[in-house]
């Protein structure tokens, strides 16, 4: 396909070395870095393989509430934290 393409100046400045190095036309080394920016260095790439994995979750535990729990946690550990530190600051009876 013949299309017209306006390359920023430092893209130009970039490729044109590449081209040299390569031994391609300009046109070649263009194509072949917006294959490779696209992923599709080898032409028409599979979609990736996406190996499943068992993390150990306990059966009952809703993954999609995890952030809840999470907030809970440090709720609670931020009312002990503050708990204690009030307790030391108190002033101590004198006997």
């Amino acid at each position: 396909m013949r299309t017209t393409l306006t390359l920023d100046d430092d893209l130009a400045g970039l490729l044109k070395p590449r081209a040299r190095d390569l031994g391609v036309p300009f046109k070649e080394a263009v194509n072949r870095t917006l294959r490779a920016g696209l992923g599709e260095a080898a032409g028409s790439r599979a979609p990736p393989k996406v190996i499943s994995h068992s993390f150990g979750v306990r059966q009952g535990v809703d993954l999609d509430k995890l952030g809840q729990l999470l907030d809970e946690l440090e709720a609670e550990d931020y009312a002990a934290h503050a708990h204690d530190l009030a307790r030391r600051q108190r002033p101590r009876a004198r006997e």
